[in-house]
């Protein structure tokens, strides 16, 4: 037996199977209904208003009476039993509009290259895949050498090209295309990152086409996949884009996406959806550069270990498990097409390297642009999100870490958590007084929840004010309604429901705080056991790189106040946006620093913060707010003393 089900307010219908999922069937229909915690029913996202027919089950803690009579079901634990019209509220929509916004002018980290002017005079302008424009005699009787030979003297003699190879796919097209270019053709060559290794001819098109080279930047991030096109002569980012990763779907984090990876076609899935994520943005960009895919020579990514995994469909399941192995740490250029990305079959893809099962290429290639392996100062670089990755180090030595900070600082496991879209509440303030808050949302709209910078301010302010202690606890004796206990949880109420979107009031209760917490104790901690274990301490830091879109809109005072970063100068700390997309564009434009990645990663020592004794004892020192010892935050310590007088 099937049943039609249509999702409102999209008009999408789908048919599914008797007791199929409510949300497999939007998965199905591709429409996005938020599930932080991958569909096990624990996260309490999934929210839906079922408006015609029945479903079973759904009930669930997350959904109060009020809820479940009006007729909320969560998504993931509702069965299909007949006909469905469902309306997917705003609150478990997403939209990718803050995804494609710049954070304004910050204290930016300088890119080792910025533009393609500073490559060309350090003499390291040598694009990993370049065109070569040739003008060959034409065949006679008493020149009749094959055309491939033809085409690899001339490039040995005009050019000083050696070690060339061609595929048989291109062999058979090349008698044709020299014809039509009247022996007037550009080649594209694939350069590899050995000195010694061979160049391959993987295109041949008639006639000069040098000016029609194009390279592709990708940054595969476990919450959201950004994608530029750059023009490889002038160096111009022509067109970029950025969407949600559709495999977040499957669980916000990379232990969930593993766990789901395991099961029947679960890899397949998750595989398609991220190559699906990635053809949509291309489709995307390449329009709006007003280029042609059979002009983009490569296509450059970066992930983490488990993303970049996913992406080649090799199975990821044990990097989760002890002694915590990823299959690989390097690999070779491949044609893209091979994996399904939606380019020319001669475009070649090329993976940034990882260092462990949990500090990937998205590090490396970040690491790569910030210049860090370069400079004398030591540097703590942190790439806040989920999956936390954390080095330390300089231009002698560098090591490395990554945290399971959890999805808090993306909304996750924070009841009216949410990501940096419209109406997400992202700056607050509160009277020290009458404990009135002031809030600011994402676009200026009613609020429908709190995004993670939000949630960082906001814990800040109430630790101020004495609204919460250091644990997260609510003072229950200052007098004022907004907090309250509701199914025995305390709370604080942000913003009433007559104004917000979702007719619900929107609070912050003890087990988000709780979350919070644990989240900012496990990056915290971690920089402290790296540091540790190199005999080092937080005053021998000299700056600290922020990269990722979190770290772009994190307020610093407040991070430093909850504990989430070390207390250090603010002219000490900069923002180096997406460095993870920043070193896949240095990567497209110079095939020397390509040199430089290997050398890289040889000098990253990592620590496995599971094998790392110190670890649990400073990570439990860090849940408090901002630490068990105050005298890391001498100066938030002052500023404490000094409000609650």
């Amino acid at each position: 037996m099937t049943y039609s089900v249509k999702f409102l307010p999209y008009n999408v219908s789908v048919e599914v199977d008797d007791k199929e999922s409510l949300i497999r069937a939007a998965m199905d229909a591709g429409v996005h209904i938020n599930a932080s915690c991958g569909g096990g029913g624990v996260c309490g996202k999934c929210r839906v208003l079922i408006e015609e027919g029945m479903v079973e089950g759904g009930i669930s803690e997350h959904l109060s009476r009020e809820d479940q009579e009006k007729g909320y079901r969560l998504a993931c634990m509702s069965e299909i039993v007949s006909d469905l019209v469902v309306r997917i509220p705003v609150e478990s929509e997403i939209e990718t509009s803050r995804l494609n916004v710049h954070a304004g002018n910050r204290h930016t980290a300088k890119i080792m290259y910025s533009n393609i002017d500073e490559l060309r005079k350090d003499g390291m302008f040598a694009p990993p895949v370049e065109k070569i424009y040739l003008e060959l005699d034409s065949a006679t009787v008493e020149d009749n050498q094959a055309d491939v030979a033809r085409i690899i003297n001339y490039l040995r003699l005009k050019h000083d090209e050696h070690r060339l190879t061609m595929g048989l796919a291109l062999i058979r097209k090349v008698s044709d295309i020299l014809r039509e270019g009247d022996f007037k053709v550009t080649v594209t060559i694939v350069r590899p990152v050995r000195k010694d290794g061979q160049n391959e001819i993987v295109n041949i098109e008639p006639f000069d086409t040098r000016d029609r080279n194009f390279a592709i930047a990708v940054d595969i991030g476990t919450t959201t996949v950004f994608g530029q096109v750059l023009d490889l002569q002038t160096g111009e980012v022509l067109a970029q884009q950025g969407e949600f990763n559709s495999q977040i779907s499957y669980g916000e984090d990379v232990i969930s996406r593993i766990i789901f990876a395991e099961k029947a076609d679960g890899l397949d899935i998750l595989h398609q959806r991220v190559i699906d994520t990635i053809n949509k943005i291309l489709g995307m960009i390449i329009k709006k550069a007003g280029i042609g895919k059979h002009e983009v020579t490569t296509i450059t990514l970066a992930g983490n270990s488990t993303m970049t995994q996913l992406l080649l469909k090799i199975n990821p399941s044990y990097i989760r498990r002890d002694p915590y192995v990823p299959a690989s740490i390097m690999y070779p250029p491949f044609h893209a097409s091979e994996i399904g990305i939606d380019l020319a079959d001669h475009t070649i893809a090329l993976i940034f390297p990882g260092v462990s099962s949990y500090v990937g290429g998205d590090i490396i290639a970040g690491i790569m642009a910030s210049g860090i392996y370069r400079t004398d100062k030591l540097t703590l670089y942190m790439d806040i999100g989920t999956n936390a990755e954390i080095a330390i180090g300089h231009k002698e030595w560098m090591v490395c870490t990554a945290a399971s900070a959890g999805p808090a600082f993306e909304g996750g496991g924070v009841k009216f958590g949410m990501r940096a879209i419209k109406g997400a509440i992202e700056d607050f303030s509160i009277n020290p007084e009458t404990y009135e808050p002031m809030i600011i949302t994402v676009g200026n709209k009613k609020a429908k929840g709190i995004c993670g910078s939000g949630l960082i301010t906001l814990a800040a302010k109430l630790l101020e004010t004495g609204v919460i202690d250091s644990r997260g606890r609510f003072n229950r004796t200052l007098g004022t309604p907004r907090i309250r206990q509701t199914d025995d949880i305390w709370e604080y109420v942000i913003v009433y429901k007559e104004n917000t979107q979702i007719d619900r009031d929107i609070a912050i209760t003890e087990p988000d705080l709780d979350n919070l917490i644990r989240a900012k104790g496990a990056m915290y901690g971690a920089v402290l056991t790296l540091l540790e274990e190199i005999g080092l301490t937080i005053n021998d830091l000299e700056r600290i790189i922020l990269a990722g879109g979190f770290g772009s809109y994190v307020d610093l005072e407040s991070a430093i106040t909850i504990g989430l970063l070390p207390e250090i100068e603010p002219d000490k700390v900069t923002y180096l946006g997406n460095g993870s997309l920043l070193g896949c564009k240095i990567n497209s434009l110079t095939n020397a620093l390509r040199r430089d990645v290997a050398k890289v990663v040889n000098m990253m020592t990592n620590f496995e913060l599971a094998s790392t004794p110190s670890y649990m004892d400073h990570y439990m020192g860090a849940l408090f707010m901002p630490h068990t010892n105050l005298d890391y935050f001498p100066k938030v310590k002052a500023r404490l003393e000094r409000l609650h007088k």
